[in-house]
């Protein structure tokens, strides 16, 4: 699918108001939510369209771009339940009286319009209500199928007018889709968008499959996978649905990784008892070793300048955090302190280093590159497997329920304030969070 972005400001010869400073502040943990109206986006006409009426879209386009700013943690939205509805023509002339008397410090409008070549033209407007002013406006040329994405891209620029980061809800996740008893679990690759939606199945089931990454470029999957008890490492490709065996082994083999230009993948692999991380081709071909220390060397995850491996290993005696070059070498321990450290994963901003420590339960934490900072962001009896959003402010993870064994996909923001559980049919593992969608 592609969205066209038009720059209405531009086309309508209009400038954008500078001097408007309303900002929400990611890092301050005490900080309020900032209330936001989004009330119901209007139509000029009502238009049938193979995803339903202009109008009903233009209110599950306000329902969807809420349910992304509450997610975040930052926003507390007044949906279009909560508040009036507005005309088209109010769309460039908020009637600002109202939306004062809301509470709201921000106001989002917009309209859903039908094309003649049947796509649709989705408006956004963001506005600080207290000074009257605008602060951006987008609009997204989609397909009626597409509403959704018109949706997310909303969102995203509003929520990066508001704080500043990029945006991250225009993204998918992929994940392990578990069913059947413990011991005899069906685990399937399955796909679906940041908030839940638009959810499909990858795999049929037939082999077990686990640990998925989406590539860099976002047009392909690698994943591990089971068959006869023998490790593949496959790529799949989303737009065709080709699959690529990459290496094959009889040895035990995990956690396949992409290197930040999608050349290479990492792994590791099991050989008399050693197990040390490797690298191959994303291509296939022959792999090369880069860990040689005995003990168990594993869950490699790459800089995003692609210059240093963080991975975990024993050869302390227990596992912990180490850091090397992209070649092997030079490899320096970075997690110190009570417990084991396990499933490093670099932040996409470089910053800091997502983990799972068990020490009693199992938490997720994140630590600077160099080992400091640490700090824990949840406290269930089993996290485990961070895995980043596109802009390094959320992070996602896995969450098996006490007695009941059911596993869950779950995220918290940095704060370690906003937990919530994602919605999926069957019960969850394994998530990976894919960048923003082209």
């Amino acid at each position: 699918m592609k969205s066209w972005l038009v720059t209405f400001a531009v086309l309508a010869g209009l400038t954008m108001p500078a001097h408007a400073q309303l900002t929400v502040d990611v890092d301050n943990v005490g900080a309020d939510e900032l209330t936001i109206a989004v009330p119901g986006l209007p139509t000029p006409q009502s238009t049938e369209t193979p995803a339903g009426t202009t109008a009903e879209l233009g209110n599950k386009i306000s329902d969807v771009i809420v349910s992304n700013l509450r997610s975040s943690g930052l926003f507390k939205p007044l949906s279009r339940n909560q508040v009036r509805g507005i005309s088209f023509s109010e769309v460039t002339a908020p009637q600002f009286p109202y939306w004062t008397g809301t509470s709201a410090s921000a106001l989002i409008q917009g309209f859903v319009r039908s094309n003649g070549d049947g796509k649709l033209t989705v408006g956004c407007y963001l506005y600080d209500v207290a000074l009257e002013t605008e602060l951006t406006r987008q609009g997204f040329v989609v397909d009626p199928g597409d509403w959704r994405r018109a949706a997310h891209k909303c969102a995203d620029s509003i929520y990066s007018r508001l704080t500043g980061e990029s945006p991250f809800f225009d993204s998918r996740i992929a994940y392990i889709a578990e069913t059947g008893p413990k011991d005899n679990r069906r685990k399937r690759l399955a796909i679906m968008d940041s908030d839940g939606a638009n959810h499909r199945f990858i795999t049929n089931g037939q082999a077990t499959a686990l640990t998925p990454r989406f590539s860099p470029d976002y047009k392909r999957i690698v994943y591990l996978s089971f068959l006869d008890g023998n490790p593949r490492i496959y790529v799949y490709e989303i737009g065709t649905g080709r699959q690529t065996l990459i290496t094959q082994s009889t040895n035990p083999t995990f956690a396949p990784r992409w290197s930040p230009d999608g050349k290479t993948i990492l792994y590791s692999m099991a050989i008399a008892g050693n197990t040390d991380i490797y690298k191959v081709s994303a291509q296939g071909g022959e792999p090369k070793r880069l860990t040689f220390s005995p003990g168990i060397d594993i869950g490699g995850s790459f800089s995003p300048d692609g210059s240093r491996i963080v991975f975990e290993s024993d050869r302390s005696g227990s596992q912990q955090l180490y850091v090397m070059s992209a070649d092997g070498g030079n490899e320096r321990r970075i997690s110190f302190g009570g417990g084991r450290f396990a499933t490093p994963e670099w932040s996409p901003r470089g910053d800091l280093i997502a983990f799972t420590k068990i020490a009693g339960n199992f938490r997720v934490g994140v630590m600077t590159p160099s080992g400091g900072g640490q700090r824990l962001l949840t406290n269930s009896w089993q996290d485990e497997a961070p895995t980043w959003a596109p802009n390094g402010r959320i992070i996602q993870f896995f969450r098996t329920t006490r007695g009941s064994g059911k596993t869950g996909i779950w995220q918290v923001d940095l704060t370690g304030r906003n937990e919530r559980q994602l919605p999926t049919p069957v019960n969850g593992s394994d998530p990976a969070w894919g960048p923003l969608l082209p």
